[in-house]
Parts: structure tokens; sequence; C-alpha cells
């Protein structure tokens, strides 16, 4: 399906979108500005109302935060991806390892705990997250996190080589190179997960949070630990992981009257598009459809329905185009759209804007900002 044709979105059969569109405002964001791929990171903190180019965290951090870790002052973190490496040519074969069951990654990390030592006092940690997903953790000495990423984002060349940029940060990526080499070798007999790849490294400096911010108890139904830890970086309450959309249901149902501000993640809408699958990102789209009508029960202020970022099935990645939105209050003025999806939004009262100021404009109908001067 060639990008310039329908749409994921525009395709799906989606008549709760439609009935929410018709009766609220829609419009089309950019989560950094046009013409730019953003990362889950700063599309979260955008939606979240933080402007990412002023709030850079690396992706490290977050899959700490997702599964619990307590971080300390100092600690450089990274996210790992389990991948597959050509063993005669060093060439990566698949960056995500098959997507491996969180089950088998977690007989890998103890593996790797069990037989990786460090050459000096440095601690390490490795934390699964889910699937192919782990975190690890340096601990000790004034250790730096300005290196690159070794996940070249491409397959058929070899991982990139981690460089640090000042003295402290290549001080970690002598451990780091330990750690690596070692975990080839740990690895090797490995038919998928054989090697890793590691991006995002980052220290822990949180943002203020959003009752700070906003004065907003906020509540985040998240399953995947990227985006618990997002949430719990901006002071989110993060319960125990759904597993099931009935699931998300009853922790929303069951919270709803103590919170003001909602965060309710579907990961499979991202993870199919990257996965190139134009039909099951359709039938995902519908799936949210579906459960998305059961809102109508508790009566909320406001309702937003968007993504941070798009994720074509035809590139396979992120991508910069600009995400369909529409947001239903009880106090917006309907822009007479009536069909979700990127054309459709495109004619919206939203217009086009960047995805940081959805924040204000939800808040205004939620009637929970005050008027600006006399």
């Amino acid at each position: 399906m060639p990008v310039n044709d329908k749409t994921e979105s525009e395709f799906a059969k989606t008549p709760n979108f439609d009935r929410y569109t018709s009766e609220g405002i829609c419009g089309l964001l950019d989560s950094v500005s046009p013409g730019i791929t953003p990362g889950t990171i700063p599309g979260h903190l955008a939606l979240f109302g933080y402007d990412p180019m002023e709030y850079v965290i690396g992706r490290g951090v977050l899959s700490a935060l997702g599964v619990d870790f307590k971080l300390t002052e100092g600690d450089v973190v990274a996210q790992l991806n389990f991948c597959t490496i050509d063993q005669e040519f060093g060439t990566i074969v698949d960056r995500r390892a098959g997507r491996i069951p969180t089950e088998i990654s977690r007989l890998l990390g103890q593996k790797i705990r069990d037989k990786v030592k460090l050459s000096n006092d440095t601690e390490f940690f490795f934390e699964t997250e889910s699937e192919y997903r782990a975190a690890l953790i340096f601990r000790g000495g004034s250790l730096g996190a300005k290196i690159n990423d070794t996940d070249p984002l491409i397959t058929g060349v070899p991982p990139r080589e981690p460089q640090g940029v000042d003295e402290a940060s290549q001080l970690t990526v002598k451990y780091l190179k330990e750690f690596l080499n070692q975990v080839r070798e740990i690895l090797r007999d490995e038919l998928k997960a054989n090697m890793i790849l590691a991006r995002g490294f980052a220290k822990f400096d949180p943002p203020p949070t959003m009752e700070k911010r906003y004065g907003l108890k906020a509540f985040a139904i998240a399953k995947y630990p990227m985006y618990r830890g997002l949430a719990r970086l901006v002071g989110m309450t993060v319960p125990e992981k759904p597993e099931t959309h009935e699931d998300m249901w009853e922790q929303l149902k069951t919270n709803y009257e103590n919170y003001d501000f909602f965060f309710i993640h579907f990961k499979k809408t991202d993870s199919s598009g990257e996965d190139g699958d134009f039909t099951k990102k359709v039938k995902v789209i519908e799936e949210v459809d579906t459960w998305v009508a059961r809102l109508r029960e508790l009566n909320p202020a406001v309702l937003v329905v968007t993504g941070d970022h798009s994720t074509p099935s035809a590139l396979k990645n992120h991508s910069w185009h600009p995400v369909p939105t529409l947001l239903w209050s009880q106090n917006c003025r309907p822009d007479g759209v009536s069909v979700f999806g990127e054309r459709h939004c495109a004619q919206g009262y939203i217009g086009r804007m960047a995805t940081k100021h959805l924040m204000m404009l939800s808040l205004a109908n939620a009637l929970r900002l005050k008027k600006f001067g006399a």
C-alpha cells in the first residue's frame, strides 16, 4: 500500500471515532515540527505538554523506570535490543531478534547477569523489559552519557562502534565495550538473540510533574515498559501492567473518580506499522475504536484520540507525517468533520499545530484555564 494512498486510519472502519469526530473538533499534529520524524520520547512528552526540544530524555531512563528500577544520581542508562547478527560477517540480520518472547529474554538476561564481569568496581544492572527489549544501567564513578547509539537502525551492516563525546562518557564506553564483547561470546550459540544493540544513553534528570505543571492528578494505563516509564517520568500513577483490553477498562473504571487525567496507551498500532503489516494495523485500529465506545459510560469532560507519531506500514518505521487527532468535549464547537482519518482531520478547526499545544487546548475545553490578562 503506497504512502500516498489511503492510510490505515482512513481504511479502517471506525464508527466510534467518527461519532466523536462529528461531535468534536479535529486536526493534524506535528510531534516536533513539520518534516521532523519524532522518536517515542519526544512524541509523548509533546502529548503531555512538554516542549520536546527543551526536555530531551534518553530512552534508557524510561526503560529503567518502566520496569520499576530505582535509579540513583549518576547512573548511566541505555535501552537494549536483543538482535540477530550474522556470525560470519558480523552484520545485523534482525534488529529485534524476531521479537523473541519475554520469557526467553528473561532467561538470556539472567545468563548475562551471571557471566559478565567488568574490570573494576563499576556495577552494571541488566533489566528485562518486554519481548526483545531490556535496560542496561552502569553505576559507580564519574560516568558520562554522551554516547552514540550502537543500533544503526538498518540491517545488513555491523552494529556501530560506541564513542564518547567527553572524558566521562569515554569512561562509560570503556565499560560498555567490555560488556558488549562478553555478551557476544555468551550469546554466540543462540539462533536469534545472539547480540545486543544499545541506544538512548542518558542520566536521570526528570522534568516537573504534571501535578506541579498543570495541577492534574494523572493516571497511566499502559502495558509496555517504555510507556509506563514515560508516565512515571512526569509523575503519573502507574498501576500493575494490564494484560488485556478488559484489564485496561477495569483499571480506568475503578480509578476514574480519583484522578483528573488518564493516559491510555495502545501499542499494537505502532508495532504493526513497524512490521509493515497494513492489514493488521487496520484491525488494531478497529479494535481500539470498539474499546473507545465504552468511554461514553464515564461521561468524560474531554476525550482526545491521537498518537505520538505516525508509523506507516509502507515505511515500516516512524515518519514525519502529521498525526490525525480528534478532541471531543462538552464545551467544544463542532467543526463539521464527521470522519476520522488524515485527509478529513486536515479540514478541522484544530488545523495543523505542534503537539505540545494540545494539552493547553484540552485544559481549556475542560474549563481548567484562567483568563489571560485584564
